[in-house]
């Protein structure tokens, strides 16, 4: 596991060895030309938007990061960086119809194969296809370390790139509660800890009877922990990653038929056990009654001690919510329960969990790659767009660590620049936020975690996109109120959704995935 190595006195980062070719860290004035060696001395100043996930900052701390950043872009290399968001409030939906609007007002997408409908997008020509040649010229540095990793092939559809990919950056984005371990321990629970998913209702009704400000769960809007939580660590299904019917991903296969296409949705016993679950956290009023369409930040109300529980991933546990409940509810001892934890079903991140893509409208292409390579290559620019300006947004411990200034609040003063696309461990700080134990958690993780088995695997949906639309639309009446504990009969309501699912055409769906698989499979010298 990479780790970064610093020195106080100028932050120099350890160099990168690609096989013959040494790529140092650079300053804003360095030797990154990024096929551009004028930079901007032509006097022409081209604009890149990148699009980034997230809801845009408004505390004027991004914009003074772009202010330096961009003077070094305009002297590298003939360009200036601007952030599109699209932001959490219907953000599935947003981020598809902002690309394949195809309207040139973007020039770098954040992406994903995993969460961010990459393959989708680059099938419906939204991304523009990457010639080794246009990334050799214009984005060598990156070229060179993802060759070096041998990670292009998890980017091509049809023998071309169409992103790249995140592959240098440790994080693990596996799912789970969040909880407080003094309330745990309160409601019988030896050292606090929760080891099973069922367990979370004894937990849940202490604090509803034990706090009465706060809502045991506070949940809202479009989540499914309820549902893929428990079917996690109930079963040993691989979700397949690529497949979006709508906001969801039902197909699957398992650990003991790993080339099988099947799906807890639509077969089995699970998906019962879980709604009935979920309808008794709702008849206990684990959650607000109007969660499905409640609006509100309720990490900020876990913050401020009116919730038992929030829900997210390893990475923003060890990277926010320890440090934030620590600092703001003393004695909380706030802990994770891993979806999966169970019987081990828990994988590591795919490298294409973070990527960038080119927009196929973009009016500069070449400059919109020169600006990424800076970007994740370069030492200065790196860390502006990252953490944002030295003393003001951040400072640096003489041992090397990256802390705030005084005062600082990370829920209101956070810098926002969401770089999700390209992160480096070379680059990274360890955080005097971070948990103390986030590198034993990954190392923990790591011995366990299995590696996803299809990540080269790309599915034609020329056929189906109209079916996976029509289940989509199936699945978008049915698992919200699942999740929520709405329905009266729950079995009734599935019986009637996996009739619904079948009469859009769930079958004929699965056999083309499964025609793909077999072929894949064949391809690998799997079956």
């Amino acid at each position: 596991m990479k780790r970064r190595t610093i020195t106080k006195a100028g932050a120099v980062a350890a160099t990168l060895a690609l096989s013959s070719v040494a790529l140092a860290a650079c300053g804003s004035g360095g030797d990154s030309d990024g096929g551009n060696a004028d930079g901007g001395a032509s006097g022409d100043i081209t604009p890149i938007t990148m699009l980034v996930l997230g809801d845009k900052p408004t505390n004027g701390r991004l914009e003074a990061m772009l202010d330096e950043l961009n003077a070094n872009l305009r002297e590298q290399a003939g360009a200036e960086l601007s952030l599109y968001y699209v932001e959490w409030a219907d953000w599935q939906t947003q981020y598809n119809v902002q690309l394949l609007a195809n309207d040139g007002s973007v020039d770098l997408v954040t992406t994903a194969t995993d969460w961010l409908f990459a393959w989708e997008n680059a099938e419906k020509g939204a991304f523009l296809p990457l010639s080794e040649d246009m990334l050799k010229e214009n984005a060598p540095k990156t070229w060179e370390q993802v060759s070096a990793s041998g990670d292009w092939d998890l980017t091509k559809l049809d023998g071309e790139i169409y992103f790249i990919p995140e592959d240098n950056y440790t994080q693990y984005t596996n799912h789970g509660f969040f909880y407080r371990g003094d309330w745990a321990k309160e409601a019988g629970f030896a050292n606090g800890e929760i080891t099973k998913f069922e367990d979370f209702t004894q937990y849940f009704q202490w604090v509803k009877d034990n706090q009465p400000e706060a809502y045991p769960w506070d949940v809202a809007g479009a989540n499914m922990a309820a549902l893929t939580g428990y079917l996690q660590g109930h079963t040993d299904a691989i979700t397949l990653q690529g497949v979006a019917t709508g906001n969801y991903s039902i197909f699957e296969t398992t650990k003991s038929d790993p080339y099988t296409i099947s799906s807890n949705f639509m077969e089995g016993d699970a998906l019962l056990e879980a709604a009935e679950l979920a309808k008794e956290w709702n008849d206990m009023g684990v959650w607000r009654e109007d969660a499905i369409n409640y609006t509100g930040d309720t990490r900020e109300e876990f913050y401020a001690g009116l919730s038992g529980a929030d829900q997210h991933h390893t990475q923003t546990f060890l990277t926010q919510i320890v440090n934030n409940m620590t600092t703001k509810q003393e004695g909380s001892d706030p802990k994770m329960f891993s979806f999966g934890q169970e019987n081990g079903n828990i994988f590591k991140d795919l490298k294409t969990h973070g990527a960038m893509a080119v927009s196929a409208a973009s009016k500069n292409p070449e400059k919109a790659l020169q600006v990424y390579d800076l970007i994740r290559n370069d030492q200065t620019d790196y860390d502006l767009l990252n953490f944002g300006i030295e003393g003001t947004d951040y400072i640096l411990t003489d041992d090397g660590k990256l802390d705030y200034p005084e005062g600082y609040d990370s829920s209101t003063d956070a810098l926002g620049s969401n770089f999700w696309g390209g992160r480096m461990d070379e680059y990274e700080y360890d955080k005097v936020t971070d948990a103390p134990n986030k590198w034993e958690t990954y190392e923990a993780l790591d011995a366990v975690a299995e590696d996803y088995p299809y990540e080269t695997l790309v599915f034609n949906k020329d056929s189906i996109d109209s079916s996976l639309a029509t289940i989509g639309g199936v699945l978008s009446t049915y698992l919200p109120q699942l999740m929520y504990g709405k329905f009266d009969d729950p079995a009734a309501a599935i019986e009637d959704m996996r009739a619904e699912l079948a009469a859009a055409g769930y079958d004929e769906v699965r056999e083309s995935l499964q025609a793909d698989m077999d072929a894949w499979a064949s391809e690998q010298g799997l079956k």
